[in-house]
C-alpha cells in the first residue's frame, strides 16, 4: 500500500470557496464524513483530491486567482487539490438533473420522483469525461484512484477508453436499488457496464451489494464467486471485486467534543430553556427521502393516543436548508411547516410547545449539544445509504441515558440492531408506539443499550472503513488482507 499514492475523486473538493461583500474571495476547509475520513489519509501519505470547487465557471474568479485559492486550500488541507471546471449548464444537467432528478430518487426507491430527461444523460456523460480527463492529467498507473458516489459512475469507463490501467475503486454512498426498480432506468445497461469497469465496488450494506449482484445476474450474465465481505465478478479482461463497507464516523472526535466544557455549557442552556420534559431530536437535510412529514404525523399520533406524553415531551426538529431553488423542495418545506403549525395549534398549552422547529444549519457546538442533551433521537428516513446522524448521536451521548429510534430502511439499522428501536417510517402508529416505548424505558435499560451502541460504533469507526476498503482495493489476493499496512491516524 505504501507504494501507491491515493487519489480521491468526488463531485466536490474538500474546500469551500466563498465570496465576500467587497468582491474578494476566501477558501475554507469543508466538512462532512468524507472529508473527515479521507483528509488524514491523504495528509499522512501525500495524496491528491480531484473535484469541482462548487462554483460555476461563469462565476469563478479568474484562473490565476482560482489557482492561488486552491493552492491555499491545499496548504490548509495538507494534500494536493486539483479542480474541475463545470459551467452553469453542466451543473443544471449533470448535477441537478441526472444525478439528483434521476439517480438520487431512483436509488432511494422513489422512482415516481424521477425526471428521465434524455438531455441529462448527454451532459452527465460529458461531465464524467471532464473528471476522467483531470484524473488522466494528474495521475499515473501507479496511483490508486478512489472515486466516490453516484455523480461519477462513468469515470472508470472513460479512463479505460483512454487506455489508463491504474487500479480504480468506487464507493456508493447512497443505497443501490433492487432489480425491479433499477430496470426502470432507461440507461440501465450503460450504468451497469460502467460500474463493472471498476476494480473494486464498495456498497454501504450487504443488502445494497445483493441488489447490485442481482442486477448483474439478470442483465450481464457474469460469473460471480466468493463469499463473505468481498465477492468477485469475472469480466472478459479483468476481475471486479464487490464488497460491503459500512461507512462510519470519527467516534473519538465526537465523544471528546461532547465532553468539552463548551458543549456542556450549551447543553445546560438547552435543558434550562426546556425543563422537566424529555426531548426528542430529529436532524435532517431538507429532502424527501428523510421522512420528515411522516415523522411529524407519527409524533402527532403519539400525542393523541398517549395523552400522558403531553407536557412531558417535546420534539426538536432541525431541518438544514437544501436546494431551495428546486420547487419540489420548497413544497416539502411548506408541508413540514404546515404540520408543525397544526400540531402546535392542537396541543400547545401555557408553558409547553410540543414541536420546536429549527430551519437553519447548526454550528458544530450546537449540534453536538443537542445530541448530548436530547434523551431520544427519532431518525426515520424512508431510505438512507447509512445515516451518520444516528452514529453521531450515539457517540455524543456520553451520559448514555438515552434511546435511538431508527428507521429499518437506514443502512445503519443492520449494524445498530437490536440496541436501537427499529421502526417502519411508513407505519405512523408503529413509530408513535416506539416514541412511547422510548419515553417509558427504564434508565438501566437505556444505559445498557446505549453503551452497546457506542461500543459498536467505537470499534467500527471511520478509520476502520478506510482501512477495509483500501485493503480490499490494493491487496492482490483476498488472503493478503491481514498483511496490508493499515492507516493509523497521528495523535
Amino acid at each position: 500500500m505504501a507504494a501507491n499514492r491515493l487519489v480521491v475523486v468526488s463531485n466536490r473538493l474538500p474546500v469551500v470557496l466563498s465570496r465576500s461583500n467587497d468582491d474578494g474571495w476566501s477558501i475554507q476547509s469543508g466538512s462532512g464524513g468524507l472529508v473527515t475520513a479521507m483528509g488524514p489519509v491523504l495528509r499522512d501519505r501525500g495524496g491528491l483530491w480531484i473535484g469541482w470547487p462548487g462554483i460555476a465557471t461563469e462565476d469563478c474568479p479568474d484562473e490565476g486567482r482560482l489557482d492561488n485559492l486552491i493552492r491555499e486550500g491545499a496548504g490548509q488541507s495538507g494534500y494536493a487539490l486539483k479542480y474541475v471546471y463545470l459551467n452553469k449548464n453542466e451543473i443544471d444537467m449533470y448535477y441537478y438533473g441526472f444525478s439528483n432528478e434521476i439517480l438520487w430518487p431512483l436509488f432511494h426507491d422513489l422512482f415516481s420522483n424521477c425526471n428521465f430527461d434524455p438531455r441529462y444523460w448527454d451532459v452527465y456523460q460529458k461531465a464524467n469525461q471532464k473528471f476522467a480527463r483531470s484524473v488522466i492529467e494528474h495521475t499515473d498507473d501507479d496511483d490508486y484512484i478512489w472515486v466516490h458516489d453516484y455523480h461519477l459512475i462513468l469515470v472508470a469507463r472513460e479512463l479505460r477508453k483512454s487506455r489508463m490501467y491504474c487500479q480504480v475503486g468506487f464507493f456508493l454512498h447512497v443505497p443501490f436499488p433492487p432489480l425491479d426498480i433499477f430496470l426502470k432506468l432507461p440507461w440501465r445497461f450503460e450504468i451497469l457496464q460502467a460500474l463493472l469497469e471498476y476494480d473494486l465496488l464498495g456498497f454501504q450494506t450487504f443488502r445494497d451489494r445483493r441488489n447490485f449482484l442481482d442486477c448483474v445476474r439478470a442483465l450481464h450474465k457474469c460469473r460471480i464467486t466468493g463469499r463473505g465481505q468481498v465477492m468477485n465478478i469475472a469480466m472478459p479482461d479483468h476481475e471486479v471485486r464487490v464488497g460491503a463497507f459500512p461507512i462510519s464516523i470519527d467516534y473519538k472526535e465526537f465523544a471528546d467534543f461532547a465532553c468539552s466544557q463548551e458543549v456542556a455549557d450549551q447543553a445546560w442552556i438547552i435543558h434550562e430553556n426546556l425543563p422537566r420534559r424529555q426531548l426528542v431530536l430529529g436532524v435532517d437535510r431538507l429532502d424527501y427521502t428523510k421522512g420528515i412529514p411522516e415523522r411529524l404525523q407519527a409524533f402527532d399520533d403519539a400525542l393523541a393516543r398517549y395523552p400522558q406524553l403531553r407536557r412531558k415531551i417535546a420534539l426538536i426538529q432541525v431541518v438544514v436548508p437544501s436546494r431551495r431553488d428546486v420547487e419540489e423542495y420548497e413544497r416539502l418545506k411548506q408541508e413540514i411547516e404546515r404540520l408543525v403549525g397544526e400540531i402546535n395549534g392542537r396541543y400547545t398549552e401555557v408553558g409547553w410547545t410540543p414541536v420546536h422547529y429549527i430551519f437553519r444549519s447548526l454550528s458544530r457546538r450546537e449540534l453536538v449539544a443537542y445530541y448530548r442533551t436530547c434523551e431520544i433521537a427519532l431518525i426515520t428516513p424512508l431510505k438512507d445509504g447509512m445515516n451518520l446522524v444516528a452514529k453521531e448521536y450515539c457517540a455524543s451521548s456520553v451520559d448514555e441515558n438515552c434511546v435511538l429510534i431508527l428507521s429499518e430502511f437506514a443502512g445503519a439499522a443492520a449494524q445498530l440492531y437490536p440496541n436501537a428501536i427499529l421502526v417502519n417510517p411508513y407505519d405512523m402508529q408503529g413509530v408513535a408506539d416506539a416514541i412511547y416505548e422510548a419515553f417509558t424505558m427504564a434508565q438501566e435499560k437505556r444505559r445498557e443499550r446505549m453503551r452497546n451502541l457506542r461500543s459498536q460504533i467505537r470499534k467500527n469507526d471511520i478509520i476502520n472503513w478506510v482501512n477495509s476498503f483500501l485493503k480490499a482495493g490494493i491487496a492482490k489476493n483476498l488472503s493478503d488482507f491481514p498483511h496490508m499496512e493499515l492507516f493509523v491516524p497521528k495523535q
